[in-house]
């Protein structure tokens, strides 16, 4: 896949954002950083009990198991609802005019359910890979190889 001139490219895991902007041509694509975000994940390691739960019913002997709440899983996804937030304010600002997404799979999932229609419209294409904190040569290779 090509990278026009003046294209973003937003990278995007649970817990690391980067955008970048191709400012090469789009046979030799030059990704700089427009915006880096990095989210502090740790915080949610002490919420919660590391062993799932049990459930016993106010009348009989049943007992039920229920799993954990994945508090660092939740996090990731409000990272992504607020990347996704953050293109929406960029398309309609007129800053991001076309837009290649590169993200986890599990968070590109996420991702996706939060586009705006306007984001849609500027997305050029998607690829489920997690590439945050490779080098942006790295990067620029793996969109090109798509």
């Amino acid at each position: 896949m090509l990278i026009p001139h003046g294209a973003h490219v937003l990278v995007l895991d649970g817990a690391k954002l980067l955008l970048l902007r191709n400012s090469g041509t789009d046979t030799a694509p030059n990704l700089a950083v427009a915006k880096h975000d990095q989210h502090d994940s740790a915080a949610t390691h002490d919420q919660g009990s590391d062993e799932p739960g049990t459930a016993q019913a106010s009348t009989g002997s049943v007992r039920s198991g229920y799993e954990q709440t994945d508090h660092h899983q939740q996090d990731e996804d409000r990272f992504a609802v607020a990347a996704a937030e953050m293109l929406k304010t960029e398309v309609l600002a007129h800053r991001i005019m076309q837009l290649i997404v590169v993200a986890a799979p599990k968070t590109l999932g996420v991702l996706r359910k939060h586009y705006h229609g306007e984001v849609e419209k500027r997305l050029l294409g998607e690829i489920a890979k997690d590439v945050a904190g490779r080098p942006n040569d790295e990067i620029t290779a793996l969109i090109l190889a798509h």
